[in-house]
């Protein structure tokens, strides 16, 4: 499979092996599709990263790339990463068995380009992804878009961050230490992604965390729809002055800030 613009490549570490995609010259930025997987308006994204000075890796992780969006492939890929091990959806205080294969390619891309290191941009279900990404110490701007895990399956997961308590205190450290910063991107009433989510960040982040919180209730400003979930892509409105061009810009001056 091909997506225009884009070189593609093996990676393997640790003995399992996935296909990137790869485009664009600057520091390393990994962006972690959403549900059902690559499609059009993620590699939209991905190219407003590396047209802002960057090169951009899409890692395939699920579903078949650029295949249309629709309720049966959101499904039917739902049911199957239900049941792989490499992904844990209801799991609330332990990181995707995946998220060490990512943490191995932000590893390898530092190495090979060098620089102040890669950044990470996980989004839905792979929202998470970025923060437990932090551990790797080339890692410096993990975003988190709209991060869904653990799925929100009871009261007691609505607050919980899918990342395992040990990874948690070393973010934690860098942030004291390093100075690390983690951006936070949410609309306010998605319900995929509680309010308790986001309270539990600033509350275990403090200052290392940087949440933009996009009013999406009734009778918001810009008429963003209650079930409004991706923000830099589905969702992405590309109107001066709309909450989510806002955002966009901030995601690229936070890479910029961070990395070049």
């Amino acid at each position: 499979m091909s997506i225009q613009g884009y070189s593609a490549s093996e990676f393997t570490h640790e003995g399992v092996t996935k296909t990137v995609y790869r485009r664009g010259r600057g520091p390393g930025v990994i962006v972690i599709t959403e549900v059902p997987g690559i499609h059009d308006a993620v590699v939209t994204f991905a190219n407003l990263v590396a047209d802002a000075g960057f090169t951009v890796v899409l890692p395939d992780l699920f579903g078949v790339p650029m295949k249309p969006v629709s309720g049966g492939y959101l499904a039917s890929t739902m049911l199957r990463l239900c049941v792989s091990k490499e992904f844990k959806l209801l799991a609330g205080h332990e990181s995707s068995p995946i998220t060490e294969w990512l943490r191995g390619l932000a590893r390898a891309l530092h190495k090979e380009l060098g620089g102040k290191g890669v950044g990470a941009i996980g989004m839905c279900l792979t929202g998470n992804f970025a923060l437990s990404m932090a551990v790797e110490p080339s890692l410096m701007a993990p975003v988190m878009s709209q991060p869904a895990l653990p799925l929100p399956v009871g009261k007691a997961r609505r607050g919980q961050l899918a990342i395992a308590p040990d990874e948690l205190a070393t973010v934690k450290r860098r942030i004291k230490d390093e100075g690390l910063k983690v951006l936070g991107l949410c609309f306010t009433h998605d319900g995929k992604v509680p309010r308790e989510r986001f309270e539990t960040l600033k509350r275990e982040l403090k200052d290392g965390f940087e949440a933009i919180e996009i009013d999406s209730g009734p009778g918001n400003a810009h008429g963003i729809k209650p079930s409004a979930h991706s923000v830099l892509t589905v969702d992405l409105v590309r109107e001066t002055g709309h909450p989510t061009e806002q955002a966009l810009q901030r995601t690229l001056s936070f890479l910029r800030e961070r990395l070049q």
